[in-house]
């Protein structure tokens, strides 16, 4: 971890050395205080990094096949993916981080960023006996990275300015740099106790769902 501090001499502030950990704050401690705005702060210099296909995750209700026939169902499914930064932070929609990133990009690129995106739709699956079922997705994904400048009205652990690198991944539109969504349907064999559920007098010769 890199945490950069500038002391301010008039109007002129200096960028010094790295600070050891002792004498100042940590990366999550001065991204804090831009959330909460008790740093002014800025993110400067954005790079985009290439946009990627995330991982594959369930999105639906899981069907389970009990009957002796192929079972098809319209599956509804939600997905909201949002944004962390490479402490782990939550960068939300709507929020102080979430705003000062989207300014810093759309001055570098000229198109706004977002830091979380909901999609909801439906999905025919066909599940064969003693089977379960469920919907996938996987969102396009890219990263930001730029440097925080968080700027204070009086000296915080002994400085106006901080500096702290960072990077902020993220979801991308679809179709960015000729990535798409993907949404799937997957299939697996019953495990042995949901065999043995489907011999219950509830779910019997049936199909069920279970919530995700």
């Amino acid at each position: 971890m890199v945490v950069l501090a500038a002391a301010a001499a008039g109007l002129t502030a200096v960028m010094a050395a790295s600070a050891a950990a002792a004498d100042g704050p940590d990366r999550k401690q001065l991204i804090a205080d831009c959330a909460s705005g008790e740093g002014r702060c800025s993110f400067n210099d954005p790079v985009l990094g290439k946009a990627y296909l995330g991982g594959f995750r369930q999105v639906s209700n899981s069907l389970y096949n009990c009957t002796t026939s192929p079972a098809t169902q319209s599956m509804g499914w939600s997905d909201t993916v949002g944004s962390t930064d490479s402490a782990g932070v939550s960068v939300t929609a709507g929020g102080k981080l979430a705003g000062i990133v989207d300014v810093s990009v759309t001055a570098q690129y000229s198109h706004t960023w977002s830091s979380s995106h909901t999609e909801d739709s439906s999905l025919n699956m066909t599940v064969q006996p003693g089977e379960v079922g469920w919907v996938s997705r996987a969102q396009v994904m890219q990263t930001v990275s730029g440097t925080w400048q968080t700027h204070y009205d009086s000296p915080k652990w002994g400085h106006y300015y901080w500096f702290v690198p960072d990077t902020v991944t993220g979801p991308a539109a679809n179709g960015t740099d000729g990535v798409a969504n993907a949404v799937v349907v997957k299939t697996r064999k019953m495990t042995a106790s949901e065999k043995a559920s489907c011999s219950a007098g509830a779910h019997k010769g049936e199909t069920f769902r279970l919530k995700r």
